[in-house]
């Protein structure tokens, strides 16, 4: 669930516009990553409160006339429809939902947009069945460890029955098992909580203050996890242009089979280590020579490889590790994750 703009004084709503700006003119330095940035600052322009401008970098993203075609418009569509609900264009909202639903994405963010969405305007069935059609199509009852993404589909799904009054399913169950809240799922999702908020029993009040830190708490783990830990990647032709210009560089990239196992070593020392989040972002020779220029240093030095890989990843050129079972290996092998790097002892 995203957010809402809280009563705030002036000069927040203006750190968040300027904010946006900011972003903008990063998209406009780097256009190949303008899907990530101009998403942030649409997202700093409706806590800002201002929607139509918003909806314009959506539009902007979506446009046939994008230098770089969006790798998610449904979930841009998504986010424009949930956005124009809130100033009052519900008829668009709608049909673009319908189209949201239609397509059937693969990925859970689409889904649970719109399904929140249908929530926060008390269309509970339509939620319902849109929360439904999502973990029908993502998660079948039986998958014994659901990924991390599709948490907010089933504990959504959670409470809207809870609103409804249905009784557990299987995956009710399963966001039960998956939930790390210290507060029961059921009880977090009570209809009948926010009566005491009228309550003037102080135990009711701190009772009931304790169950909104802990839901606030899951929403700000699901929607706010920090940039991964990244791993720097380069693929063997990028490995070898690099080294080939920057000779010095051999010594810490000795070769491309040596690169890739060092890769993989590093992130399970990390995973083991209880290190959370991690993900692996792939570099190119001309995207690191212009990130050496804007440091005003040279891409000879070993120092800055680590720099490079924060700075992409902040970008949101990360890709979550370990893979997902069955999909394919990081390395771009073609080969799935298990029968590749995953299946190293």
């Amino acid at each position: 669930m995203r957010p809402e703009k809280p009563a705030a004084a002036d000069h927040v709503d203006a750190d968040h516009i300027a904010e946006a700006a900011r972003l903008e003119r990063t998209a406009g330095l780097y256009p190949e990553d303008a899907e990530q940035l101009l998403l942030q600052a649409a997202a700093h322009l409706e806590l800002a409160g201002v929607r139509e401008r918003a909806t314009t970098l959506y539009d902007r993203l979506l446009s046939a006339d994008a230098e770089y075609p969006p790798s998610s418009p449904v979930l841009i569509r998504a986010l424009k429809a949930a956005n124009l609900w809130e100033y009052d264009h519900e008829a668009e909202a709608r049909a673009i939902i319908d189209g949201v639903r239609a397509a059937a994405p693969r990925d859970p963010a689409p889904w649970v947009i719109v399904a929140e969405s249908l929530e926060a305007h008390d269309e509970l069935e339509q939620a319902h069945a849109t929360f439904t059609e999502a973990v029908t199509l993502l998660l079948p009852p039986e998958t014994p460890d659901p990924p991390y993404a599709t948490h907010p589909l089933l504990f959504g799904r959670h409470r809207v029955r809870r609103l409804l009054g249905a009784d557990h399913d299987a995956w009710d169950t399963l966001a039960d098992r998956v939930s790390t809240a210290p507060v029961p799922l059921d009880e977090l999702h009570d209809p009948k909580r926010v009566w005491s908020l009228g309550s003037e029993n102080p135990a009711e009040l701190r009772a009931e203050i304790t169950r909104i830190q802990a839901e606030l708490g899951s929403y700000r783990e699901a929607l706010s996890r920090p940039f991964p830990v990244a791993v720097l990647h380069w693929p063997k032709a990028e490995l070898t242009e690099l080294v080939t210009a920057y000779p010095s560089l051999t010594a810490e990239y000795p070769s491309h089979e040596a690169h890739l196992a060092t890769i993989e070593s590093s992130l399970r020392e990390l995973s083991a280590s209880g290190t959370p989040n991690l993900g692996i972002v792939t570099g190119t020779v001309p995207s690191y020579e212009a990130f050496a220029a804007s440091e005003s240093t040279s891409p000879d030095h070993p120092n800055l490889l680590p720099q490079y890989a924060t700075t992409l990843a902040a970008r949101g050129r990360a890709v979550s590790w370990p893979p997902e079972r069955g999909t394919e290996c990081w390395c771009g092998s073609g080969a799935t994750y298990d029968d590749c790097h995953g299946g190293a002892s």
